[in-house]
């Protein structure tokens, strides 16, 4: 992986825009730039086909993962639970994997404003 351009702490979290995730993913994770661009432009062949805005909305919702690679120790530990997932042998061991995977991405939904924080 590349190194960052900015330390995560100098570049806010970017809003839910193309071209703001886009600039902040080219300075926290530029790795990711094809990924998305790749993602990117198969959303906009999917919103001409469907005369519909759903296919880009949801393709930029997806990339909450810019609120991830903006925190170098949060990033590591979710690439080290998908290295870990992936020699899981236990269906326990997985299960206790995906969960704390899942809260790593549903706490940067939140915070991209992608879904709202869990009232309990």
């Amino acid at each position: 992986m590349s190194e960052p351009v900015h330390q995560a702490a100098d570049v806010p979290q970017p809003p839910v825009q193309v071209e703001a995730i886009r600039s902040a993913l080219a300075q926290v994770a530029p790795d990711f730039l094809p990924r998305f661009d790749e993602a990117r432009v198969a959303a906009m062949a999917k919103a001409r086909l469907s005369v519909s805005a759903t296919p880009l909305r949801n393709s930029v919702q997806g990339w909450a993962e810019a609120a991830i690679a903006r925190r170098s120790g949060t990033s590591a530990r979710l690439r080290d639970l998908e290295a870990r997932a992936a020699r899981a042998t236990s269906l326990d061991e997985a299960r206790t994997i995906a969960a704390e995977s899942s809260r790593i991405r549903r706490r940067a939904a939140v915070e991209v404003g992608l879904r709202e924080a869990d009232v309990r």
